[in-house]
């Protein structure tokens, strides 16, 4: 007497792990086309021209000895100029999450009387960020990952092996 074919183990296993290939691929395909990855550049040859601009701005900010403190306390931003005689009118700071691109922010902020940049954020501002300082210009740039909260001063010196 002969039994029906599914009523066999081996049948069954021949046929379902093809399927579960099959359901996993789709499933792949599915995740990587409805969450494309926002870090990925298409033209890599500009990137590296411009790669190559940004450090030298780095390396301008350097030979002009620009160093500043940051401190992030209570949601009170606080960054000033250290050892510049300087005034700036204008400090572009900009915050570059290094995950999620839709929380990056940008600060454009003047010095108060004292000659420190100060911004008060109504949400706390918290984890790993890429920090990036320029000149209103655009003629130098510092740039560092940081921390936040910082409650003492941490100090922002100008570094061609951090620029990007």
């Amino acid at each position: 007497m002969k039994s029906s074919w599914y009523r066999e183990p081996w049948a069954w296993l021949v046929f379902i792990l093809p399927f579960t290939a099959v359901v996993a691929g789709i499933t792949t395909y599915i995740i990587a086309n409805t969450n494309p990855d926002s870090l990925v550049l298409g033209d890599y040859y500009k990137k590296g021209k411009s790669i190559n601009l940004e450090v030298s701005k780095v390396k301008t900010a350097q030979k002009l000895g620009m160093r500043f403190a940051l401190q992030l306390k209570d949601n009170q931003l606080v960054i000033k100029p250290t050892g510049i005689e300087k005034v700036f009118p204008l400090l572009n700071v900009t915050f570059f999450h290094p995950t999620l691109e839709e929380k990056d922010f940008y600060l454009a902020l003047t010095p108060d009387g004292n000659g420190y940049f100060r911004h008060h954020f109504d949400e706390e501002v918290v984890g790993k960020w890429k920090l990036t300082l320029t000149s209103f210009e655009g003629d130098w740039k510092i740039q560092d990952t940081i921390t936040l909260p910082q409650d003492n001063f941490i100090d922002l010196i100008p570094d061609p092996t951090k620029a990007q």
